[in-house]
């Protein structure tokens, strides 16, 4: 039954994380420098030094890159390509979460667990952007998962095995964004230990072979790129750990309550039964507490995770995901508990499922008259069919439940979800405002093999993707600062001198600037400016003109 169940739950999720996935092109900055990075690998063959445009890039572990340099060697450079890597890590993350749902606490929660997380909007939104969030707190949630799992396991191989895979998914974890990948777990089964005085099982973790386990896959690389770059200690575990978190040198300041909207948001639809869920995970009593170890554990998993990035001065909304799959196992079980022992309740989940579906109809509708930049004409027809998709399905859900069906309610609010979802996705390409992939393919059809691309005091980061080649930059540092410190990179980060000596050259350049600053240039007297093509934002010129 549970390979049934697996089969057919890969199948449905591998269709709907794969749909339109190369269908948009790349956003910036992120999904820009995050192909950049591994394409630079497979050109380079330098496995051990990550590097943006040619410059060292210390921010962040390597797996993730190394990861989406595989994708590009085997399936070449698409947008669909380097999309794969998330999708394939959100669904492996869904059937953790069945797998570990099943065990746990049944059959039906396993089920519901997978498909609440897949249908969460912030989990599909992340499944479909090149980040490491979704890796990260994919292994978190292996590396907990398999750790609960061992602990209601008797002694044996099994149990072994489980904690094996505790320590080789945190060590995964923390090569793929840093020190988290273990602080995490600490604190989480720590304090877990803590409340429900499980103390006993560090004589059974396995401490010391896990321990090899863990820095035989987290250490290495660490090692070598610290031997071969000596400025790599100081910069990636000083300042892109500790000061990111205490401090606001990223600039990614938000309030402490800036999670909560996040999380309701992100679990819609199924945050509409959060609260229940949550008050049914947590024990009557103190004393308890020892009959709801599962669930407790889930809770302080949840609820560590987000306190330790509400109280961090940089905060942004992928940050959150990690809570997620507890959360999504949480509501799983108390669904399914609700189907299985047939309550009649849940007024207050389908209320709410049907509310926020009216609000978020309401925005929706409202969006075309009150942010014109943000849906153009082009999405009306989207539009009306996300607020139609709402619209029914939240009150097909409740009619139904109100009727007594609660599996075909719950089927109605998973199918609104996926439907919603979907149609967003077909949406999207319509608005990508910020993408440049229009103007770098009118360059693709003019470069010449010694032809100079530039930026000009900006850094467009997925302009090097869809050319494939370094960008010379003029007056802009950014997060190449750093690796531009320690490096003679003074061949393509030029200043403004230096462009204008190049551009009066026999040699042709594209210069990448945006709408008021390319209007300045082309004021500049004694020049010949050129225009090549032009978005929203961004204008190409050239020094020789287009002989096309």
């Amino acid at each position: 039954m549970r390979l049934r169940d697996l089969l057919i739950l890969t199948l449905f999720l591998a269709l709907f994380f794969g749909i339109l996935l190369g269908s948009r092109p790349l956003s910036v900055p992120d999904e820009g420098r995050y192909v950049e990075i591994p394409r630079e690998m497979v050109v380079s063959h330098d496995w051990l030094t990550p590097r943006l445009n040619s410059v060292k890039y210390f921010e962040k572990p390597p797996l993730f890159y190394w990861i989406e340099a595989m994708l590009i060697r085997l399936f070449g450079l698409s947008e669909w390509s380097v999309r794969l890597g998330p999708a394939l890590l959100a669904l492996f993350g869904c059937l953790a979460v069945f797998f570990a749902g099943s065990r746990m606490f049944g059959r039906l929660t396993g089920i519901f667990s997978a498909i609440i997380l897949a249908t969460s909007m912030l989990y599909f939104a992340l499944s479909r952007l090149i980040t490491l969030d979704m890796p990260v707190s994919v292994l978190l949630t292996a590396a907990l998962l398999s750790f609960l799992a061992a602990t209601r396991e008797p002694a044996g191989r099994t149990r072994v095995l489980f904690f094996r895979g505790f320590y080789a998914f945190a060590g995964l974890a923390v090569l793929t964004k840093g020190l988290i990948g273990i602080v995490f777990p600490g604190m989480i089964i720590f304090s877990w230990m803590l409340v429900t005085g499980e103390w006993r099982l560090l004589r059974s973790m396995h401490l010391l072979s896990g321990s090899v386990i863990f820095f035989a896959i987290a250490a290495p690389w660490h090692i070598l790129v610290g031997r071969a770059n000596p400025e790599f200690f100081d910069f990636y575990f000083v300042r892109e750990h500790f000061q990111r978190y205490l401090t606001k040198v990223h600039h990614h300041y938000k309030p402490f309550w800036f999670f909560i909207p996040v999380v309701l948001g992100g679990l819609f639809p199924w945050s509409a039964f959060l609260v229940q869920a949550v008050r049914d995970a947590l024990p009557a009593t103190w004393k308890d507490r020892r009959q709801h170890k599962e669930t407790l554990f889930l809770l302080l998993w949840a609820a560590l995770i987000f306190l330790f990035f509400s109280a961090s001065s940089s905060k942004l909304i992928p940050y959150i995901l990690p809570v997620l799959p507890p959360l999504a196992l949480l509501i799983g079980k108390y669904l399914a508990d609700a189907v299985e022992r047939g309550r009649t309740g849940l007024r207050a989940g389908f209320n709410a499922f049907l509310v926020m579906s009216a609000l978020i109809a309401v925005v929706l509708g409202a969006l075309p008259f009150r942010r014109p930049d943000v849906a153009p004409s082009e999405i009306a027809p989207y539009l009306m069919i996300m607020i139609a998709v709402l619209a029914s399905g939240a009150f097909g859900a409740w009619y139904l439940w109100k009727n007594r069906r609660l599996l075909p309610a719950l089927a109605a609010t998973a199918a609104t979800a996926v439907l919603f979802m979907t149609t967003v996705s077909a949406a999207v390409p319509q608005v990508n405002a910020k993408s440049n992939k229009s103007l770098a393919l009118e360059i693709r059809k003019r470069l010449g093999p010694d032809d100079e691309i530039v930026h000009y005091r900006n850094y467009y980061q997925d302009l090097p993707v869809y050319l494939e080649r370094r960008m010379t930059i003029v007056d802009w540092r950014g997060e190449l600062d750093f690796g531009m410190a320690i490096e003679n990179t003074s061949g393509w980060m030029i200043d403004e001198a230096e462009l204008w000596k190049r551009w009066q050259g026999p040699r042709r350049i594209f210069l990448a600037a945006g709408t008021r600053d390319a209007d300045a240039i082309r004021q500049i007297p004694g020049k010949l400016f050129f225009l090549i093509a032009q978005n929203k934002n961004t204008v190409i010129l050239s020094n020789k003109e287009d002989q096309q």
